[in-house]
């Protein structure tokens, strides 16, 4: 491995047809959005992993403990 472009045993060849592939597939339009996406994902699973839920814990003295 003495490129370093190589990512994970592809070359920069290999990398440019799987580019294009996905552009083909999906679209310039699509790919900002699937990327958003794929953020939010990641982000949520790191705070997941550390466990941030991001829920409000402060409580409120007008509502009460009843079962549904």
């Amino acid at each position: 491995m003495s490129n370093p472009i190589m990512i994970a045993g592809l070359g920069g060849t290999e990398i440019a047809v799987i580019l294009v592939i996905v552009l083909l597939l999906f679209g310039g339009k699509k790919i900002p959005e699937l990327m958003r996406g794929l953020g939010k994902g990641i982000k949520e699973f790191k705070d997941g992993k550390e466990g941030v839920d991001g829920t409000d814990t402060t409580v409120e003295h007008n509502r009460t403990n009843k079962p549904l």
